[in-house]
């Protein structure tokens, strides 16, 4: 991967640009600009969320700094499909610039829409379908169906005059589909035979061999894991994931067993997927959670959010026995989701938590409850042989996904020098079929944390965690204006330190003598003598306890 920061030049005419601002080297806040023309185009504009070494954050968005300055040159977001990886950070850019074009599918702008509605955006949308074209400025779109783990999930070919890109968006070959709507081999065949120059494709699954399972084998083993339940179900799953859902309103019904939602974005979301029938539903078997809960325990089924272990999600609740849906012996929980890299502990604990209260935790390590979304090595090269792009840009996964996917790109033909592996503001121009570096961008994270946005720093989340793992010291002392000689304390106060206070008493006549040698020095600033207190109190409590907190010196003049 590219290592060097390096501004890319002009914009040559005739050439097209095209900047990922995340979603490499990551699982998470997908987004790419392509610039032609002066214009810019946006393929996805989605969420990262935050790992356990990111305390308080709640979402973390792409850097769109490149673009900020750039916004009237946007023509418009091209929305692949509805996943808050794609989707979720729409609400923050439209913050900058509200009348940004939204292009999607119905469901993926129905789900948009509900999101901009809470942020009080009412963002013009144009519904697109698979088959469709649609020219902005000199961006020529053509949308194609694909297959994923949520109904109406498109790729996009991009035709400029500087050649045609055709990106994936998230997708597999699952023949049997749920819904019946296959990836449209048909069309990447086509796009291949007129010459597709860059294949921007899903790396998520590059070293997975052969192909997904297909999501028809998921279906029967939930039934039978509720079938055996004798106690309440509750099934955790992306809010997000429709398909999974209609399997499990399925199996309820199959079981003389009720549904009810959980969770405000699990509510929403299938209330929307429902409406536009995207989700089938037999009368009578969704009930709000009240009437679920005096429903005898073997006729009900709680669908939830929270299977990545998020703390504030319904299921850690449950775990946790701060929530109404109180867990105990008999009690079934399905674990219907992917891990996402990086949530191993938090899921890991929420399970723990659950089986200790008795329950029967049943998730992908021990059942076939979820299968993946992405497509698997086969398939890709399946994609390669049909498309038989010139150049390949993987996407949409960490390094390790990258490269295992440039590889299979390389063994179906294209050349290592036309398969260019990015990071998140890696600049690349394309020419008549031609690709090259440009340039690298030096990009970082964005987090919100409740109402603020960008307002978090690295330095703020390393406090946090030295907070978090380490405790915290303060150290109050006042000083003779005049003299400098000790008049009160030091009074000495810590938090998350697993020690009486009184070990500190130890280390106050090592306070108060630094203290008179600096004063006698001719040190009168407060400031200074804050730091001949912190440098004291971090040098005892690093060589007699091994730890590093945080330290705070109060020091005052009187």
């Amino acid at each position: 991967m590219p290592r060097f920061i390096s501004t890319p030049g002009r914009l040559e005419d005739g050439t097209l640009r095209i900047i990922p601002l995340g979603g490499l080297g990551e699982i998470g806040r997908n987004m790419t600009v392509y610039e032609f023309d002066g214009k810019l185009l946006i393929v996805d504009c989605g969420v990262l969320f935050p790992e356990e070494t990111q305390p308080g954050v709640d979402l973390i968005l792409p850097d769109w700094e490149p673009i900020r300055e750039r916004l009237d040159d946007i023509v418009g977001i091209v929305l692949t499909h509805g996943h808050e990886d794609h989707i979720g950070a729409v609400p923050y850019l439209l913050k900058l610039r509200d009348d940004i074009p939204l292009i999607g599918s119905r469901l993926t702008l129905a789900f948009v829409g509900a999101k901009t509605k809470e942020h009080r955006i009412h963002p013009t949308m144009r519904v697109v379908a698979d088959g469709e074209r649609l020219s902005l400025g000199n961006f020529d779109l053509e949308f194609i169906a694909v297959n994923h783990s949520i109904p109406d999930a498109l790729a996009v070919a991009i035709r400029t005059p500087a050649g045609m890109v055709l990106a994936t968006g998230d997708f597999k070959m699952d023949q049997l589909p749920l819904d019946g709507r296959l990836t449209d081999l048909r069309a990447f065949a086509r796009l291949g035979e007129e010459g597709v120059d860059v294949f921007m494709t899903d790396s998520t699954n590059a070293d997975v061999p052969g192909f997904t399972t297909p999501e028809a084998e998921i279906g029967p083993v939930i039934e039978q894991v509720m079938h055996r339940a004798t106690g309440r179900v509750v099934v955790a799953s992306f809010a997000s994931h429709v398909h999974r859902v209609q399997q499990i309103v399925d199996a309820a019904v199959a079981n003389g067993r009720c549904v009810a939602f959980v969770g405000r974005s699990m509510v929403r979301n299938m209330g929307i997927a429902s409406e536009l029938d995207y989700l089938t539903v037999p009368e009578g078997t969704i009930v709000d959670l009240k009437v679920a809960m005096e429903l005898p325990a073997d006729r009900v089924v709680f669908m939830s959010t929270g299977s990545q272990g998020e703390p504030m999600a319904v299921l850690a609740r449950m775990a946790n026995q701060e929530h109404q849906i109180s867990i105990g012996e008999g009690d079934t929980i399905i674990l219907a989701s992917s891990l996402i890299p990086g949530n191993e502990n938090a899921v890991f604990r929420v399970i723990n938590g659950l089986i200790s209260l008795g329950a029967n935790v049943i998730h992908k390590g021990n059942a076939k409850v979820h299968v993946s979304g992405h497509a698997a090595a086969g398939e890709l090269l399946y994609c390669y042989n049909i498309v038989k792009p010139k150049n390949v840009i993987p996407i949409h996964g960490e390094p390790r996904h990258l490269h295992a996917n440039a590889a299979l790109a390389i063994k179906t033909g294209v050349p290592a020098q036309n398969t260019i592996i990015c990071e998140n503001g890696t600049v690349v121009d394309m020419r008549k079929g031609d690709m090259w570096l440009a340039g690298q961008l030096d990009l970082g994270f964005v987090y919100v944390d409740g109402s603020s946005v960008g307002e978090i720093t690295d330095a703020d989340l390393k406090d946090r965690r030295i907070l978090a793992e380490e405790g915290f010291i303060s150290i109050f002392v006042a000083l003779d204006a005049n003299t400098g000689a000790v008049i009160v304390g030091p009074e000495i106060q810590a938090r998350g330190f697993a020690e009486d206070d009184a070990v500190f008493d130890e280390v106050k006549p090592q306070i108060i003598q630094a203290l008179v040698e600096a004063s006698a020095a001719g040190t009168r600033d407060v400031h200074q003598f804050q730091q001949v207190v912190r440098r004291v109190v971090g040098r005892w409590v690093s060589t007699k306890k091994r730890r590093r907190p945080m330290i705070v010196p109060v020091v005052i003049e009187a």
